[in-house]
């Protein structure tokens, strides 16, 4: 898949005060708000988003348009412990899937999607990580 989009859902969006949003600030443009049919669960300080099949489980982001894909992608697989080596091992899976745009259609889109059991794990209701996180600027 050639796509230079990224579905973001955590410490990456922007209105984050990681480090790692104002980096990535500066090297997309935003597209829009859009939502993606899954469950979000707090993992440690943290948001780790797995597919679901009930339509009331959304997870709330953002898609960012991908100036330099290839190398971008390599260097935020890195940062969401995304192993292409170990996939099994990996904290974190980048796939391709299709996002909800907030303004109507859909999108397709990467996203990082959460590979460890949820078991145990609080589940963020609401989808919505910022809305429910100190990283808020």
């Amino acid at each position: 898949m050639a796509n230079a989009d990224l579905f973001v859902y955590g410490t990456l969006r922007r209105g984050a005060s990681h480090p790692m949003s104002r980096m990535l600030a500066g090297r997309v443009r935003l597209l829009g708000r859009a939502s993606w049919q899954g469950r979000l669960f707090l993992v440690g300080e943290y948001p780790g988003a797995v597919p679901s099949d009930e339509p009331q489980d959304i997870v709330h982001g953002e898609v960012y348009r991908l100036a330099d894909p290839e190398r971008l992608l390599a260097e935020l697989d890195v940062y969401e412990g995304c192993s292409v080596a170990l996939p099994a091992a990996a904290e974190y899976e980048r796939r391709p899937t299709r996002v909800s745009l907030a303004g109507g259609g859909s999108l397709a889109v990467w996203i990082y999607v959460y590979q460890k059991p949820t078991g145990g794990l609080q589940q963020i209701v609401s989808g919505d990580f910022l809305r429910e996180s100190e990283y808020r600027s």
